[in-house]
């Protein structure tokens, strides 16, 4: 009986200090937390800019996100870039720089239910293929609607249509996806 008491404790004593002793495990690419989302546009022909702006600093749940968007103007060209950003560090932490070093596993996607505007990609990953975060945005006739932003993680980039913007087949996760209601005069 006696030497069973041993060995159980020899063997709790052993199992307590090997757990002491491991690291917590290594998540590689772990997602990153975007709080604030922000799409300038600037016109091409007169140089003005506009800001379509997503921030919800204490991410989901809690406050409602913080949206503002200027409004289009009417027939006209637009150079689109895309900033990500952590806000909940200080200093802020620039997500886009990461997403950027792994673009081949990022894809960004432009939804809209208005009929005449178009984005195109303008930027490509190594493999040639889209990234999203620099566009060319094209509006036609005054129209309101929604444009919804989303940025994919690890999409199949060959997949049907994927390359030219359609988020059907692309598969992967998203990053964040956020939705501007928009004035086009």
């Amino acid at each position: 009986m006696k030497i069973y008491l041993i060995l159980a404790t020899a063997l709790c004593s052993s199992l307590i200090y090997s757990c002491k002793d491991k690291e917590p495990p290594i998540i590689p690419n772990e997602e990153e937390l975007i709080t604030t989302l922000s799409y300038t546009l600037t016109n091409d022909s007169t140089g003005d800019s506009k800001v379509f702006n997503f921030s919800d600093l204490d991410g989901d749940g809690g406050n409602s996100p913080v949206i503002n968007v200027e409004d289009l103007a009417a027939n006209s060209s637009y150079t689109g870039q895309i900033s990500l950003l952590n806000e909940s560090e200080t200093p802020a932490e620039n997500v886009l720089e990461e997403v950027l070093e792994e673009d081949e596993d990022h894809q960004f996607f432009y939804n809209s239910d208005i009929t005449d505007l178009s984005v195109s990609y303008t930027d490509f990953d190594g493999n040639g293929n889209p990234i999203g975060a620099s566009t060319k945005l094209t509006t036609a006739d005054a129209a309101n609607g929604d444009l919804t932003i989303i940025l994919r993680h690890q999409p199949d980039k060959s997949g049907s249509g994927v390359s030219d913007g359609d988020i059907t087949n692309a598969g992967g996760e998203s990053d964040i996806e956020v939705t501007f209601s928009i004035s086009i005069q």
